[in-house]
């Protein structure tokens, strides 16, 4: 199961909405095929596996991340794949959690293959947790908080100077990461600051480009900003306030800059999700990042942190937070630990 996990991780961007999922057969102890999800639409992990193994899955075993689908969308359900080339035994990980495709097992069941689930199920579902979340009725995407940080937790010196507080692997694995949410949002003091591109520039070419949103409740995003001089190539999304100036909502609409309303964290949010975005990695700045937390709005956070002092005067990475004694603190559950060259990436799930 640790070899269909770390498999599954290959469709990373470009399987689209669609769970991660790996796949492996096992003959006589033996790996005879595995496979992955690749593309949105392209054949699943399951099907990839059986036919790398062809013949020699007769009476083998597959072990594979999530449950096996039992209904026709893109392409046929797996289930049929399976006891058509002759499976003996089904290991799965988690179950499938969209209505529409659950219920594979049973299928399976029913036609004589022995099934076991819930094998390494929390790190499938960790995996997959943009996935499971589009199934809670949240009423909004799934949010990711990515910030770089010093030792002291600031993202940013005393004059505002973020690039960069991180290394090289540190940014290459954010560009990794940003292929694979639907939305990469900052607030609009980091427009001002760093006029980021808010693109994905990696080694993954994502299924569809993230759309890039601005949080902006005072209208001061500039034309001459990277993510609106180039929104008619990358969609953009502002979100002004409802007391931003309607001469700046004008001037973004006529620079090809899609414009909304909403003056709260949360109602942004709701935003996004009347719009179909499903998930959303956001990236500063520290008060944006502050609010979300205190309003309960962060379901996972990537912290890299970098071997540098900022200083007392530089920019908190977490603005705003109130203070908590320590036992009624909310402990986060981590989920991965690993070093980017001299950084330290820490993933943290809310509970």
């Amino acid at each position: 199961m640790d070899r269909a996990i770390a498999l599954a991780w290959s469709g990373w961007g470009r399987v689209g909405r669609n769970p991660l999922v790996g796949a492996v057969v096992l003959k006589d102890g033996a790996v005879v095929g595995e496979g992955f999800h690749a593309e949105f639409g392209g054949r699943h992990g399951e099907v990839a596996a059986l036919l790398a193994a062809g013949e020699r899955a007769r009476g083998a075993e597959l072990v594979v991340s999530l449950e096996p689908c039992a209904h026709y969308g893109k392409t046929p359900p797996c289930t049929d794949a399976i006891v058509a080339a002759g499976i003996r035994r089904v290991v799965f990980g988690a179950r499938d959690a969209d209505p529409k495709a659950q219920g594979g097992a049973e299928l399976l069941r029913r036609a004589g293959v022995e099934v076991v689930g819930g094998v390494q199920e929390d790190g499938v579902r960790a995996q997959n947790a943009l996935f499971f979340h589009r199934f809670r009725g949240a009423g909004r995407p799934f949010v990711a908080l990515k910030l770089a940080a010093s030792l002291d937790a600031r993202i940013a010196d005393r004059h505002g100077r973020s690039q960069w507080v991180s290394g090289p692997d540190a940014r290459a694995f954010v560009h990794w990461l940003r292929a694979g949410f639907d939305a990469i949002a900052v607030a609009a003091g980091t427009v001002l600051a760093d006029d980021p591109g808010l693109t994905v520039r990696g080694t993954v070419v994502p299924a569809r480009p993230p759309l890039r949103v601005i949080f902006d409740r005072r209208g001061e995003v500039p034309l001459s900003a990277a993510v609106v001089r180039t929104a008619q190539e990358v969609p953009s999304l502002i979100v002004l306030g409802r007391g931003a100036p309607a001469e700046s909502r004008a001037a973004l609409q006529a620079a090809g800059a899609e414009v909304a309303e909403a003056d709260e964290p949360a109602d942004a949010l709701k935003v996004l999700d009347h719009r179909g975005v499903t998930s959303v990695l956001v990236e500063g700045g520290g008060v944006l990042a502050g609010r979300l937390l205190r309003e309960g709005l962060v379901d996972r956070l990537y912290l890299i942190v970098a071997p540098v002092w900022l200083g007392g005067d530089g920019v908190p990475g977490f603005a705003g937070l109130p203070g908590t004694a320590i036992g009624d603190a909310v402990r986060w559950r981590a989920i991965e630990r690993r070093a980017l060259g001299d950084d330290t990436l820490l993933v943290l799930d809310r509970p």
